[in-house]
């Protein structure tokens, strides 16, 4: 009996709660009344247009939170902008970089591009040269600049016997003659500058074709000269004549007819009653960078050989 009557109050009090929960649930007729007023206020909202009714309610609610939505979005503004931020600066360190990139080589470019048409155009003066002196020539730049051995002007370039260079052959550039080949390695060479106090190079003096012996002073840049002895003693070479090389047997170590320089003065020794001058160089000494080594036609090089009046291959 005491199980019953506690299954009662329990009946009971589910049934209390459901009573309670209708009696607060709206009716059906309020939810239809409440509709229609909303499809009212929208109609008259829609037709008022600046006139509606509602107007003034919209602008007081818009008075209250507008402030409100202004701080609320001002607080919240650094959250939602965090993920922007970093997109942003990975973008910007990207862009930075690669303008950098194009700035560093736009600057290389412009200092270079005088380099690489002076370059360009030794190679071209080079094989004018060439055609002008009548013999084949190895290209070759100058790697090096310094004393070998005994010797104190001397450069290094860098082509040696695979490009088919060998001992006593003539140098020159676009300019005139520049020495001869001492030695030579696989890849590089050594050249005996004409400027160097141990050179001797036999030399022709203008229409005279008198003959004489050149030999350097071991000076370098616009100081560097030549002294010529001549053979005749009683010859007197002329001022602003030219001098080219007077050849040896078998073209080594100087091939005819390369030019020297330019006589700048003539002086007599009274010991020994013979008329010396002096020679400006035409090459530029101190500025050394592509020469041409002289060498047989057809010869086997691993580079291009610059003919006589045409480039060829091997």
């Amino acid at each position: 009996m005491a199980g019953f009557g506690k299954l009662d109050r329990r009946e009971r009090r589910w049934r209390g709660l459901e009573r309670l929960d209708r009696d607060h649930r709206p009716s059906r007729a309020v939810m239809v009344t409440l509709l229609l007023a909303c499809l009212t206020l929208i109609t008259l909202d829609h037709r008022g247009g600046a006139d509606s009714p509602v107007e003034p309610a919209r602008r007081a609610v818009g008075e209250v939170l507008g402030p409100v939505e202004t701080g609320t979005t001002a607080a919240i503004r650094p959250f939602t902008a965090v993920p922007q931020w970093f997109h942003s600066r990975e973008a910007l360190g990207s862009d930075i970089a690669r303008l950098k990139a194009e700035n560093a080589r736009l600057r290389s470019e412009a200092v270079t591009a005088g380099y690489d048409r002076n370059r360009l155009a030794e190679l071209e003066n080079l094989t004018t040269a060439a055609g002008d002196v009548g013999y084949a020539l190895v290209p070759a730049r100058v790697v090096g600049m310094g004393p070998a051995q005994s010797f104190s002007r001397t450069v290094t370039i860098d082509a040696g016997s695979r490009a088919g260079l060998r001992p006593d052959m003539t140098v020159l550039n676009n300019d005139g003659l520049v020495g001869r080949v001492l030695r030579v390695t696989r890849t590089t060479a050594t050249v005996l500058l004409v400027v160097d106090t141990q050179s001797v190079v036999g030399g022709r003096v203008g229409e005279s074709m008198e003959v004489g012996f050149l030999h350097g002073r071991g000076v370098l840049g616009g100081d560097g000269r030549l002294d010529l002895e001549l053979v005749d003693q009683s010859a007197v070479p002329a001022k602003g004549d030219n001098v080219v090389t007077w050849g040896s047997d078998g073209g080594a170590p100087y091939v005819a007819g390369i030019p020297i320089g330019t006589v700048t003065s003539v002086y007599t020794s009274l010991r020994e009653t013979s008329q010396r001058a002096v020679l400006d160089p035409f090459v530029d000494f101190a500025s050394l960078d592509l020469v041409g080594v002289v060498v047989p036609p057809g010869t086997h090089s691993d580079r291009t050989v610059i003919e006589a009046g045409a480039r060829t291959g091997r």
